[in-house]
């Protein structure tokens, strides 16, 4: 019977859910865990609707295990545009504060469901997808763990479902980055590992003796990810069945380790894994080898050992000690040779076939990332030193830079690997429609440059109106007055944020009609395929 153990064991953590939200004392952890409950009832139902009863299909061991990257393909595609929509009202909540919707719509609990939903639901279906896809092709070995696979995709798309709930429930642990509570963690924790199992899995039982450049770049994220959300989601919760828990840090142990794990998530959940992506996807979509593969496994020594110690840049001018501010400072500026010896390295990878980006909007978009993924590794570290920190930090210039890497480098690289990915798990020619890729780089693109733009000069000008004293020494305006300044960059940023989304529904209807089978004639459009020259 297939998927017959998967029932019962739906079925069963369906009825434990419900007995949770039957005797939990606390309310909130109540109305979680029927949250859970619905879920769980719903994938039985789905499960059942799709199983057939009988023999198993026979499942041939050398071919590739694509069902979970497919079902991922589709996941990215909808927590993108779920995450980008959320994005574009949360920056219209800071434009019109009325937008506020008390109690569950509020900024507060609005603002952590718009990054979780990009970082680690977005982003993070991507990831998982691109690397099981990567893997197997690279070692010529088919997923480790059987249907381990499908549970990790299924899995952390619960742990999404039930940290996206949290936050608009006010389910979180109160910290920097607004954590889920103690029994969302402990889940994501069982199915990191596995997802460590799968990817480790199939590299020691692979075919091909030598390990692809990407697969370690993708281990290393996997491996030091889960040390990162170990040591900082450490917390007692003050009763089994009750939401609330206290950390295992506090003061400024508590920020240094908030910093440590947020920069880090930054440096390898963003950045060493996006880059793992990018050399394989680079390569394949221009047909060329890795420029240099040499540079590539220094690129990869050097910024694992250096991120590692960048994050108490964020904590300048704090109660952390000096020394360890230093640090975290000249780390960071260390870290701007290895990452520009990436993207060199990405963009060199073109040489011979610079003519493709004027014909092929998915290299385009791809050489785009790696520019804003310059532009972002080369303004982080600028930033980081002390004395233009002192004008930057708790200002908006520090959002057009997160947006301006994560949108242009994380979002753009994402978006031409799915463009790359999904005539080729659902056996397509090609594209539904390459003209609509090129509207979607450009509405992209667009919508990044006025987002950064707009938030570069609203920052430098936070900064300046705070750090202005008049002749007695005291402050020229008033915080409310800052504030109140911030008002038009934030309505050009939500139409910048608008462009973007625009740009993410037209992906999503592109990759929906290729996934359908149609396909849009496109042959007498000039400029989206390679013009013949005559030979010199």
């Amino acid at each position: 019977m297939t998927h017959g153990r998967s029932i019962i064991g739906t079925g069963l953590s369906a009825f434990l859910a419900l007995l949770g939200a039957g005797f939990a004392a606390d309310h909130l952890f109540a109305s979680h865990m029927w949250v859970l409950f619905f879920v769980l009832l719903c994938a039985t139902i789905a499960l059942m609707r799709t199983s057939s009863f009988g023999p198993s299909p026979k499942v041939d061991p050398n071919a590739f295990m694509d069902g979970p990257i497919r079902y991922g393909v589709v996941a990215t595609m909808f927590w993108g545009v779920v995450g980008f929509l959320v994005g574009v009202v949360v920056a219209l909540q800071l434009a019109y504060p009325d937008l506020n919707i008390e109690p569950w719509f509020n900024f507060g609990r609005t603002r952590p469901l718009h990054t979780s939903a990009v970082i680690f639901a977005f982003c993070g279906n991507a990831l998982i997808a691109t690397s099981f896809y990567i893997v197997q092709r690279t070692c010529r070995a088919r997923l480790f763990g059987g249907d381990l696979a499908w549970f990790v995709f299924w899995g952390y798309n619960l742990f999404i479902v039930m940290a996206t709930t949290g936050y608009l429930l006010g389910i979180t642990q109160s910290r920097e980055y607004a954590e889920p509570e103690w029994y969302v963690d402990l889940f994501l924790t069982v199915v990191w590992v596995c997802y460590l199992v799968v990817f480790l899995g199939t590299i020691l039982k692979r075919k091909e003796p030598h390990i692809y450049v990407a697969n370690w770049f993708y281990l290393a994220f996997i491996i030091t990810i889960a040390m990162l959300h170990v040591v900082n989601n450490l917390a007692v919760p003050v009763s089994f069945l009750g939401v609330k828990s206290y950390s295992a840090f506090s003061g400024v142990q508590d920020a240094l380790t908030q910093w440590w794990y947020g920069h880090n998530a930054v440096g390898f959940f963003l950045t060493t894994s996006f880059l793992g992506m990018m050399y394989y996807f680079i390569p394949k979509q221009a047909n060329r080898p890795v420029y240099s593969y040499r540079l590539s496994i220094i690129h990869f020594w050097s910024l694992i050992f250096l991120y590692i110690w960048a994050g108490p840049h964020h904590l300048h001018y704090t109660a952390l000690p000096d020394w360890a501010q230093t640090l975290g400072m000249v780390f960071s500026i260390m870290l701007w040779m290895p990452s520009w010896g990436g993207m060199i390295n990405g963009l060199m990878t073109l040489s011979g076939v610079w003519d493709k980006i004027r014909t092929d909007p998915i290299i385009r978009m791809m050489v785009m990332a790696l520019a804003f993924y310059g532009m972002a590794t080369f303004e982080g570290p600028m930033m980081s030193i002390k004395s233009v920190n002192s004008l930057s930090h708790y200002t908006d210039w520090t959002i057009g830079h997160v947006h301006s890497g994560a949108l242009g480098w994380n979002g753009m690289i994402t978006f031409g690997a799915l463009y790359y990915l999904t005539p080729k798990l659902w056996g397509r020619e090609r594209l539904y429609s390459m003209r609509m890729v090129n509207w979607h780089f450009w509405l992209a693109t667009l919508g990044i440059v006025v987002y950064a733009a707009v938030m570069w000069v609203a920052g430098i000008q936070q900064g300046l109106m705070w750090r202005e004293y008049d002749s007695q020494g005291f402050l020229v305006y008033s915080f409310a007055e800052t504030v109140a300044a911030m008002f038009p960059y934030y309505v050009v940023r939500a139409i910048g944020g608008g462009l973007y989304l625009t740009g993410a529904l037209i992906m999503a209807f592109n990759l929906t009609m290729t996934i359908l089978g149609y396909q849009r004639d496109e042959t007498a459009i000039p400029g989206l395929a390679a013009v013949p020259q005559p030979a010199e």
